[in-house]
């Protein structure tokens, strides 16, 4: 399913269950801004090439707007739509003072050289450095993008508004980044999968892992799971798939991803087909590469009974299928029995972290790296990683206490979380239509 369709649907059905009214909901659904601009750039052999560029501003009702910017050559503006949207409830989720945004440029980066890349970056900043800024829109990294990207917008806007470290996150440290930033997002998903286990009177030490992805998140989860005892016995990245029973050496196969640039080759597992990898024998699953890769097609042979979302959108909804319940026996069509969630996995008692909480390290950490640049006092490491850990805490227990109010599962639960705190912030400022 469409990323735009899944997360319109996630998003009506959280403001039917909180009772929105109408407008309000319609409001809440239309982004503030939708930016789309023309990056023609002089490639390194004197011919001319052109891009295109997009910036959606989704909502600024709690803050701020925050989000990455990515560089794909299949950028869609349905899904980048969709991502700004989800950035606006996983901030509220967080309950760090921001709005939801998203950008891209639909280029291939790995067929740039790094002086075009940075001649792209600068020429994509001139064109929307009036309508980001500090106290507006702050960009981050994103897929195809990293510090170095941050660091040359950084330096573009300062051209026009002096300098200003505070308008992207992800930034090189020496450029006012923040430690503990490479790993916040896997660390955030240790703290996420923490907090689940122990709901369950269960801790990562002795469970069993599977890792779809090792790029920065799923190599961070795979190094901190390992390190707090957990026993990571399959991963999987672009180049292929290991599995070891036993555990893998996460150490060894970092090592190994340094010197080969992928997981393919180490010898410290079997290797096996990498689309069997979320099929595996485990007890949690976390998918951290693409989206959609737990569908109807494998939903039934998924032996986790925890998924951990750190991808976007990696659960189709035709396998985390919710459905809305007509009452035909009580007084009338129109009342509704209590919500009733359908699920494929919930069915098999798979109990699914949503990823608008479970990925929410990295944007969380971005927070305090702005904190940081606008009072110009840098934390250290440890400082930065006890507060993600309470700021993940609080996130669990409040989603909790949503999931009890409306008696829903846990992506419901981060949903209404979410978008409550947007909608009490609309009302709030007097800005419902």
């Amino acid at each position: 399913m469409n990323a735009l369709v899944a997360t319109n649907r996630n998003f009506k059905l959280a403001a039917r269950l909180l009772g929105l009214d109408s407008k309000l909901e319609k409001s809440l659904l239309i982004p503030f801004r939708e930016i789309k601009v023309e990056c023609t750039i002089p490639k390194d052999d004197g011919t001319l090439a052109s891009y295109v560029g997009f910036r959606v501003q989704h909502d600024n009702a709690r803050g701020p707007m925050k989000g990455g910017i990515r560089y794909h050559p299949e950028v869609d503006p349905d899904e980048v739509n969709a991502l700004a949207q989800l950035m606006t409830w996983k901030t509220a989720v967080a309950n760090i003072p921001y709005g939801g945004a998203k950008g891209g440029i639909g280029c291939n980066p790995t067929e740039l050289s790094r002086s075009e890349l940075e001649r792209l970056t600068r020429v994509f900043t001139q064109k929307i450095h009036d309508l980001i800024g500090v106290h507006t829109d702050v960009p981050a990294p994103d897929m195809g993008t990293g510090p170095q990207t941050m660091a040359w917008i950084l330096d573009e806007y300062s051209k026009f508004h002096s300098y200003s470290p505070a308008i992207v996150t992800g930034k090189p440290v020496d450029l006012g980044g923040s430690l503990g930033r490479d790993a916040a997002t896997g660390r955030g998903v240790l703290f996420a999968t923490e907090a689940l286990l122990n709901e369950h009177g269960k801790s990562v030490s002795g469970q069993r892992f599977v890792i779809q992805g090792f790029g920065n998140v799923g190599s961070w989860a795979a190094q901190l799971i390992s390190e707090n005892g957990g026993k990571v016995v399959a991963v999987s990245d672009i180049t292929g798939a290991i599995k070891n029973s036993n555990g893998i050496d996460i150490p060894a196969l970092l090592k190994h991803m340094n010197e080969t640039r992928g997981v393919k080759g180490f010898h410290g597992g079997n290797p096996i087909d990498a689309k069997s990898i979320l099929v595996e024998d485990c007890d949690v699953l976390i998918p951290a590469a693409l989206g959609g890769v737990i569908n109807r097609e494998n939903a039934n042979e998924i032996k986790a009974k925890y998924i951990i979302e750190a991808a976007n959108h990696p659960t189709d909804p035709d396998a985390d299928e919710v459905r809305l319940v007509l009452s035909n026996t009580i007084m009338s069509m129109a009342l509704f029995l209590p919500y009733l969630f359908l699920q494929i996995l919930s069915k098999k008692g798979v109990a699914i972290l949503p990823d608008i909480y479970a990925n929410s390290g990295g944007v969380t950490v971005s927070y305090f790296e702005w904190v940081q640049n606008i009072q110009g006092f840098m934390w250290d490491e440890e400082k930065v990683n006890n507060e993600l850990r309470t700021y993940m805490t609080k996130g669990f227990k409040a989603i909790k206490e949503m999931c009890k109010t409306h008696d829903c599962n846990l992506r419901m639960g981060a949903f209404t979380l979410g978008v409550n705190r947007v909608a009490r912030a609309t009302v709030l400022r007097g800005w419902e239509a």
